[in-house]
């Protein structure tokens, strides 16, 4: 790619091959992650139940992007960008071939170094790529370097899709699984090969007088944040649902004051640009909060209220792929989930009694008679009978986690639309600034929720399905906003820190991700609540118009900071 010509640095398309493979591996991981929690032990999945899966989620996305803000300090002060995406993809890579391992101790120990190497590889790739549009001859592109390089982390995250269905269904979880940290593995390579273009942009700032130390930091931010965390799971019953969740937001506390007290002390020429990106992360809380329904209370939409029978074409297309979900309609389907609990009971006494016999032929005849029965039975509860097939035949059916790949094929889609937009809007010089784009994105966000209170309205979910086109439409609906808001937030944070630590307010960019993901598990925890479905739909719609009304508020505010600075 020509520098001169794009107005685009050379280093673009690398990180932008590092970052789509990389997403390749997280969203693979995270495609599938509920849907592992869920699935029974016999089949190779955790047993999890609904209450723990939800739990789990929204506590490992919080903590991916809790990790940020130490991953970018230690960045920014002591090992530089690029050594620091290194250390995390390796980590990463690790976490992902771990829980192809099955086993609870694998699977929590792997978790862990995700959550880790993702702190030090998330805000550093995003910092890299703001500090190359820093030069004069690239700032005018730098939002469109942002939405080139957020397309890539789409690209990726709409192929690993595809993968995971046809490993998970040919091979079983651990293969899927073990495919993410290939991904991982191939963006470094890419990373590396593409040094000569990075080496530029990765400056260490050095400390400036009233500067914090880094052990100071780590001091009066880890150790509170560990013994509020631990103080939150320890407090008798559960203020906000569940120990893990009080933890969790026990444990945010000390670090969303240290960066109180960093806009507190901050010299006068970086209080307000430090201040604005404060009020900023408030309102992406409640965005990702919503957003991140699409791995959780939408996959489990997906899974049990979405007609996913294919047309013929595709059934033909799923086949030769071999990607399509086969469940059998049997007796068990029929079951309420009280009834099936008491079912796998009588199973399990009757595989003692086999076992005892040394009949080892019978225990694997049941074992997978189980397996077929617990595939099938949600899919069939509310499918109208005279959709179901004769007993004991099946059905091939669209896999759940290729409609985690939607909103990135919109992303992929619009993008282009997107930048092409605001390049015609830029040139008759109406462009909006990029804290507009932003609170304009959060209103669209509300509406996406509208489109899936419209899909629970459209029939009686009980006893029938609901067309995908309701999923997808809503998916489009919320990728227009996420094209507003979240590139538009990576930039907006480049724009605007004082460059000493920049690293460092990415890393509160993520603290706003971390603490809106584990809000996203808080609220997808309250599903199996709701006995009209609308109303989980409703309160995620007003939650992001709140915040868009909050953002249209400040909104002069945050433009003439961004004048102050010469960056609107």
């Amino acid at each position: 790619m020509s520098s001169t010509a794009s107005k685009h640095p050379r280093a673009l398309p690398y990180l932008f091959l590092t970052e789509m493979w990389e997403r390749f591996g997280y969203y693979l991981m995270l495609g599938i992650f509920s849907l592992y929690m869920l699935d029974n032990v016999d089949n190779g999945g955790m047993g999890f139940s609904p209450e723990k899966k939800s739990d789990i989620y929204g506590t490992y996305l919080g903590l991916v992007y809790l990790t940020p803000f130490i991953g970018g300090l230690l960045a920014d002060r002591m090992l530089g960008y690029r050594r620091s995406i290194v250390l995390g993809g390796v980590l990463m890579a690790a976490g992902y071939f771990g829980l192809s391992f099955h086993g609870e101790t694998s699977f929590y120990v792997s978790l862990l170094l995700i959550i880790i190497g993702n702190g030090f590889f998330k805000p550093n790739i995003s910092t890299l790529l703001g500090n190359l549009y820093n030069k004069d001859e690239y700032k005018a592109n730098k939002d469109s370097g942002y939405n080139i390089f957020y397309m890539g982390i789409n690209i990726g995250a709409f192929a690993c899709n595809f993968v995971a269905a046809f490993l998970r269904i040919n091979y079983g979880w651990g293969w899927a699984f073990a495919a993410a940290g290939v991904g991982m593995l191939i963006g470094l390579v890419i990373f590396f090969l593409g040094t000569r273009h990075i080496r530029e942009a990765d400056v260490i700032k050095p400390m400036e007088e009233g500067d914090m130390s880094t052990g100071r930091i780590l001091l009066y931010t880890l150790i509170p944040m560990f013994a509020f965390g631990i103080l939150g799971y320890l407090i008798p019953g559960n203020i906000l649902g569940s120990d893990s969740n009080d933890a969790f937001i026990l444990g945010c506390i000390p670090v969303i004051y240290f960066f109180i007290n960093l806009y507190r002390k901050a010299r006068a020429e970086d209080k307000r640009p430090i201040g604005a990106l404060l009020a900023v992360y408030g309102c992406l809380v409640v965005f990702w909060a919503v957003f991140h329904q699409n791995g959780d209370a939408l996959t489990v939409w997906a899974e049990e209220y979405t007609d996913r029978v294919p047309s013929q074409q595709v059934g033909k297309t799923l086949d030769f792929l071999k990607l399509n979900q086969t469940v059998t309609n049997d007796s068990v389907a029929r079951l309420s989930a009280d009834d099936f609990k008491k079912h796998k009971a009588a199973i399990k006494v009757q595989d003692s009694i086999l076992k005892a016999q040394g009949d080892g032929a019978g225990r694997l005849a049941l074992s997978q008679t189980l397996k077929a029965q617990t595939a099938s039975r949600k899919y069939f509860r509310n499918l109208p009978e005279d959709q179901k097939p004769a007993e004991g035949k099946s059905l091939k059916l669209i896999s759940t986690e290729l409609f985690q790949s939607v909103n990135p094929f919109w992303v992929v889609l619009l993008t282009p639309v997107v930048v092409g937009f605001w390049g015609f809007l830029r040139r008759r010089r109406r462009e909006p600034s990029t804290a507009a784009k932003i609170a304009i994105g959060l209103v669209i966000t509300a509406l996406s929720a509208l489109v899936m209170v419209g899909a629970v309205k459209s029939t009686d979910i009980e006893a029938g399905k609901v067309s995908s086109l309701w999923l997808v439409a809503s998916y489009a609906v919320i990728t227009f906003g996420e094209l507003c808001l979240s590139p538009m937030g990576l930039s907006l944070v480049s724009k605007l820190s004082p460059p000493r630590i920049t690293a460092l307010m990415m890393g509160g960019f993520f603290l706003s991700t971390s603490v809106g993901n584990k809000l996203s598990g808080m609220l997808s925890g309250m599903w199996e609540g709701y006995e009209d479905k609308s109303d989980f739909f409703l309160v995620n719609c007003a939650l992001a118009l709140l915040a868009g009304i909050m953002m249209f508020a400040i909104l002069r505010w945050l433009n003439q900071v961004m004048r102050e600075k010469n960056i609107l």
